[in-house]
């Protein structure tokens, strides 16, 4: 498959019959500025139902870390699915189920023994962190993050506090949970700079629990390591080990969501690795299983200590998603892809900065890895969001064959596979850079 290419109206006739099939008959979910019908796909590239091929830098929404439908992965789950599609991984034993969570155990941060549950999803596996959490500890209070995303279940989407529109209508939620600002310095919540400010959005959670929720009943502290759904937020290097040192004096337990960072995408395996952390519990999902559903929750062995029947499900450990999980880590270590990640982020980051400096709408350009953010504003001093900018460069990029995945009030993500060839990710900054100098000329 080659491209970008752009070959019929979009959308075009097939995928516009699929496009009138889908209003009817499915529930709205989530919102998108562009339609696009996928039929197929390669490493970076998607095909749509009329033959346009596309640039994706999105990797299916950070799922498709070692490109789309990696023949590796695919011979995976074939030769599985010849033997057993389904065995009921947390009613029986099978062995594909245990070597995953043996090879998870091993690459998690922390040298310490552990255990995992599987699900099928990140949002189940920030409930089944949370529902631990509550067990273990036998509290139940939980400290999340403004701008935090953590899935749209009840618990999880407690814990979430991304926007407004998420929780509207399905409030009150689960109790006791209290969100306080994130690292988030391009807009800090203090009016703060960096590194004066002594990082005291961290310390500010001492202040929380002095003077407005007592210790004695927080069960855990949850964090993105990068917020995803907020537009990559990379917090400084002292955030992370700050919340670490405030969950050991204070007795919580410590949840770290990788659902959308894990498996290479900031250039380490986890992102967890490139502040030195280790939760008692971490999150994971998206690339863990290279695009068939899956979840997995790490916790610390001490910490998974409830009984059996305490939580289950029917699919999780699905052998098809482990046949694809394994061959995925399989595949980020032979090939090395955290250092490509790692590599191409940085040339990356270098293109962004040279646009940011020509455009008068781009206000930052963050990332580690190949997991970015970019953020537009109307004007560069006073930050102010620029949202339908923001909607026009996605769309006009996505004219021209590059998808990008929207975030926050007015930010892109740039999640591209991290085996992208250099020559595509260039392609992509040149039609994305095209794409802002069009809408600022307006």
């Amino acid at each position: 498959m080659k491209g970008p290419k752009i070959v019929s109206p979009i959308p075009g006739p097939k995928a516009q019959k699929i496009i009138n099939l889908h209003k009817k008959v499915i529930m709205t979910t989530t919102m998108v500025p562009y339609p696009i019908v996928g039929s197929e796909a390669q490493g970076a590239l998607v095909k749509d139902i009329d033959g346009n091929v596309y640039l994706d830098f999105s990797s299916a929404v950070a799922v498709a870390n070692v490109g789309h439908n990696n023949p590796e992965v695919v011979k995976a789950v074939k030769a599985q699915a010849e033997k057993l599609i389904h065995f009921a991984g947390n009613d029986y034993y099978n062995e594909p189920q245990a070597q995953l969570a043996k090879e998870l155990v091993s690459i998690t941060p922390g040298k310490f023994s552990k255990k995992v549950f599987f699900s099928n999803s990140g949002a189940e596996s920030v409930e089944c962190a949370f529902k631990l959490a509550r067990w273990h500890t036998k509290k139940p209070g939980m400290i999340s993050f403004l701008g935090a995303f953590h899935g749209r279940t009840f618990g999880a989407l407690s814990l979430s506090s991304c926007k407004s529109l998420h929780r509207k209508h399905f409030l009150p939620l689960v109790p006791s949970v209290v969100h306080v600002p994130y690292a988030y310095c391009y807009r800090c919540s203090f009016n703060l700079e960096y590194p004066d400010c002594d990082v005291w959005c961290a310390s500010y959670i001492e202040e929380v629990l002095q003077h407005s929720y007592p210790k004695e009943d927080v069960a855990a502290l949850i964090a993105e390591p990068i917020q995803g759904e907020a537009g990559y937020i990379v917090p400084p290097k002292e955030f992370l080990p700050k919340l670490e040192k405030i969950c050991k004096k204070n007795g919580f337990i410590w949840i770290v969501d990788e659902v959308q960072s894990g498996f290479g995408r900031t250039g380490k395996m986890f992102a967890c690795d490139n502040y030195g952390v280790q939760p008692d519990i971490i999150c994971l999902a998206k690339a863990l299983a290279a695009g068939l559903p899956m979840g997995a929750t790490v916790a610390r062995s001490e910490v998974a200590n409830w009984e059996e029947g305490a939580h289950s499900n029917t699919y999780g450990g699905n052998l098809l998603a482990c046949a694809a999980s394994l061959a995925n880590i399989r595949i980020i270590k032979k090939e090395k892809l955290c250092e490509k990640a790692f590599s191409l982020g940085e040339h990356a980051l270098e293109r962004l900065n040279e646009i940011k400096e020509e455009s008068k709408i781009v206000g930052d350009a963050r990332g580690k890895g190949l997991m970015i953010g970019v953020e537009f504003v109307k004007d560069k001093k006073t930050k102010e969001n620029a949202v339908k900018e923001t909607e026009k460069i996605t769309v006009e990029a996505f004219k021209k064959g590059l998808i990008l995945l929207p975030a926050g009030a007015s930010c892109v993500r740039i999640a591209p596979p991290l085996n992208i060839q250099p020559e595509l990710l260039d392609k992509g900054f040149d039609i994305l850079s095209d794409a802002i100098k069009a809408v600022e000329s307006g």
